[in-house]
């Protein structure tokens, strides 16, 4: 009789250890439910809870240091991945993201350790180690050489939640905001007013009045139908037709595919059945209503993103982003043109100047006629960094990194600049210690500094074939103030040195000249970080004198191919400036190749690229009765590689050039 209690005893704890697992089961396939559909903030939750009922566990661990990864909480993935990685059979991918963590949360040393680290551990990925150390050490040079700007954050306009770029509308700005509507904190949403991503409200589009040059009114947020009740932003507003872009989200059925589900972070799919694609939108503002909501020609919300517009003043280029076929990353720049009719013409890709292997995304057009864009992919400090797009549409000639303190080591993006190109307001989560973006307000400090040159003219040594530097002594060097007008003017010293005072920030023009000469002239902004900065410039000069060739220096082409690169741009540029100069001289233009291929072929591939380079010089104003294009083929080797002598690369590459020479004046009777 007293053994019946406990065998009842006995078979219910046999009950309750069984219904354990069974629970701990349906906790992890609740959990990794959450995680599946993009739930982060109720997944890191659930897989807490899990912790706090058991033994800790490399999955559930590494769940939740992906989760706050995803919601760029980056001081929470960075404690998470550094448990994950304790686990012996952690996949070395936690180290790089608990680098990547660190690193953008400013403990780049440690970032450097973990990352020697993965490249060690990681099959294949030393090389990406490597590079992903040296962009350690170039972040850390540029945080010592901190570029002379101010920033603080933008007064009255952000919250607790993600406040970012921002757009000039109207006498203020309009921004994206992932806040409640009419609600400063974001802590009265309810459970379906919150993204279940980030766990704040769904991004809507705000208009804030300016009150002064660094002050904004109260946000409201713009009326339907502009925002909807799921995610609409950011924008672009093209003043001159009153005609608002922006970005919008359609929830689309799930397909699993290779390459980028979105080409945000900040929201993708919401069920196990749907993703969310990014379309581009235009609304027309009349009369203070917003009206006309009209879909982007090239939206297909089924297979592919497009968002993040921006327009140029005139109207007639859209740039936006895009993970369509075909790009060269995660996302890429893209840009379309506006013809007669006003439709857009098809998506043409910025180019691999501009576009790599990572995230290029957030493009805007600065009041300076820039276009800026945010990129994970080439060399930065950490997350997005800012870039200055340099070149045009697909002749991009690279990208300029913005520096710290434009940039951070968190994500930098949706800048907003003036037309002096020195002022205006980013986005960035730096003084965060979670995911929330703000809008920070920054301007150019102008700063004394030297700026040192040396005029010159290239000549080639008749025995060595070689070309040398010859200094250009008594030359007159002038150095005018854009902005104010003024200039004052040296003479070279004996080894054609010359010195001025200037002031970083400001735009000059240094333009040398002296009998025999050509006028020689630069106009360029000066980069002054400290008031011991040194500029050194080195202006060439070439002799007026006529039928005598001068070499254009870099002018490369593609092998086989007469399309003007943009390197020689660069070069051609120059040589559009010495023209404007010198207005009354005109100049033959001439291209040379090499002896390999036949005279024929070589002959028809040297006039077209001498007319290309003739065409670009054209397009940029100076008349084309002042330059003729003119192939000379073979006929005018400088060096022993004629038709069947053995040559090294480098002596072909002597003969394959771009001249120029002054024609000399027609006599008339």
């Amino acid at each position: 009789m007293k053994i019946i209690p406990f065998l009842k005893i006995m078979l219910l704890a046999l009950v309750v250890a069984a219904a354990q697992p069974v629970a701990a089961q349906h906790a992890l396939k609740q959990a990794n439910k959450h995680f599946e559909k993009y739930e982060y903030t109720l997944a890191v939750a659930a897989y807490k809870n899990i912790l706090s009922a058991g033994e800790p566990s490399l999955p559930v661990v590494q769940r939740i240091a992906d989760s706050y990864r995803l919601m760029n909480n980056n001081p929470e993935a960075e404690f998470w991945y550094a448990q994950a990685v304790n686990f012996p059979d952690a996949d070395p991918v936690n180290l790089l993201h608990y680098a990547n963590a660190a690193k953008y949360n400013g403990n780049l040393e440690k970032a450097k350790e973990l990352y020697q680290t993965y490249g060690s551990k990681a099959t294949g990925k030393r090389e990406v180690a490597t590079k992903l150390i040296a962009a350690c050490d170039s972040a850390l040079a540029w945080q010592n050489q901190a570029r002379p700007y101010t920033i603080r954050k933008a007064d009255n306009v952000n919250t607790g939640s993600a406040d970012f770029s921002p757009v000039k509308f109207k006498g203020g700005i309009i921004f994206a905001s992932d806040r409640l509507a009419g609600d400063t904190t974001s802590s009265r949403l309810n459970s379906s007013q919150r993204s279940p991503w980030t766990g704040n409200g769904y991004i809507q589009l705000y208009f804030a009045p300016t009150t002064s040059d660094s002050t904004w009114g109260s946000p409201v947020a713009l009326p339907a139908p502009v925002n909807t009740g799921f995610h609409n932003g950011p924008a672009a507003f093209l003043e001159q037709e009153n005609l608002l872009f922006f970005t919008r989200v359609a929830s689309k059925k799930r397909v699993r595919r290779k390459g980028n589900a979105d080409p945000t972070s900040w929201f993708t799919s919401n069920t196990s059945l749907e993703t969310n694609r990014l379309e581009i939108y235009t609304v027309e503002y009349k009369n203070g209503t917003w009206d006309n909501v009209k879909p982007f020609r090239y939206n297909r919300p089924d297979a592919y993103s497009v968002g993040h517009p921006a327009v140029t003043p005139d109207g007639r280029y859209l740039y936006f982003v895009s993970d369509m076929p075909g790009g060269f990353g995660a996302t890429d720049i893209y840009f379309c043109e506006r013809q007669e009719n006003g439709t857009w013409s098809k998506p043409v890709n910025a180019g691999e100047a501009i576009n790599t292997a990572g995230r290029e995304s957030f493009p805007t057009i600065g009041a300076d006629g820039e276009l800026y864009f945010s990129s994970d992919g080439h060399l930065g400090m950490g997350g997005l960094d800012i870039f200055k797009a340099i070149g045009v549409h697909t002749r991009w000639q690279g990208a300029e990194n913005m520096a710290f303190p434009l940039n951070s080591f968190t994500d930098d993006f949706g800048m907003l600049v003036d037309s002096t190109g020195k002022a205006g307001l980013l986005t960035s989560a730096r003084q965060q210690a979670g995911a929330s973006d703000d809008l920070y307000a920054f301007s150019y400090i102008s700063i004394p500094c030297n700026v040192q040159g040396v005029v010159a003219e290239t000549i080639r040594d008749r025995k060595t074939r070689q070309t040398v530097q010859v200094p250009v002594e008594n030359a007159l060097v002038q150095l005018l103030n854009e902005e104010t007008g003024t200039f004052e003017q040296v003479a070279t010293d004996a080894r054609g040195r010359f010195f001025f005072n200037v002031m970083g920030g400001v735009q000059y023009t240094i333009r040398g000249s002296k009998g025999g000469y050509l006028t020689h002239a630069v106009t360029m902004m000066m980069e002054c970080n400290a008031r011991t900065d040194t500029l050194n410039l080195e202006v060439d000069f070439n002799r007026d004198t006529p039928e005598r060739p001068i070499l254009l220096k870099n002018i490369y082409y593609d092998l086989n191919k007469s399309e003007i690169r943009p390197d020689a741009a660069r070069e051609l540029d120059k040589l559009v400036r010495t023209l404007q100069e010198n207005p009354t001289i005109k100049i033959e233009l001439s291209s040379h190749t090499d002896s390999r291929e036949s005279a024929r072929y070589n002959q028809i591939l040297s006039d077209a690229r001498a007319r290309a380079a003739v065409n670009y010089i054209v397009s940029k104003g100076i008349p084309s009765s002042r330059i003729v294009a003119k192939g000379y083929g073979e006929s005018m080797i400088l060096n022993r590689c004629v038709d069947g002598v053995k040559c090294s690369e480098e002596e072909h590459q002597e003969n394959r050039r771009t001249e120029f020479k002054i024609l000399a004046p027609t006599i008339k009777f």
